[in-house]
């Protein structure tokens, strides 16, 4: 077996195992945006409704979020999905693929939003 062959087939497994690691994590990655979108547009219409009110402009705040519970519990999971990092399972499989193009570029290749390796061209030397 030449040296040339087992690079090849090294290449094969990496891009095997990148692609199996992002293929992995979509399943995730599309129920943490779920949540998401849901905390969003709960908070998002809780806060509809709580400007809509009369009563707001003549309570005070406290009071005022007391009397629309659904818009502080839906802020507060919103805050609380932030702090405990939902950003970041979001686009977890982009920040995968954005550290392995920068390793790859180092070898002259890179990779899609899949996981497939994309060889370049070797640089021409003049």
């Amino acid at each position: 077996m030449s040296l040339e062959q087992t690079a090849c087939e090294d290449l094969k497994a990496f891009e095997r195992r990148l692609t199996e690691v992002i293929n992995r994590l979509q399943p995730s990655t599309v129920r943490w945006r779920m949540v998401l979108i849901i905390a969003a547009l709960s908070t998002a219409f809780g806060a509809y409704i709580w400007l809509t009110d009369p009563i707001t402009h003549s309570a005070t705040v406290a009071q005022s979020l007391i009397n629309h519970l659904f818009f502080t519990l839906a802020a507060f999971s919103l805050v609380l999905l932030f702090i405990v990092g939902i950003h970041k399972k979001v686009v977890f499989p982009s920040i995968i693929t954005s550290r392995t193009r920068i390793v790859l570029s180092d070898f002259n290749m890179s990779c899609d939003d899949t996981g497939k390796l994309i060889l370049k061209p070797r640089p021409t030397t003049t």
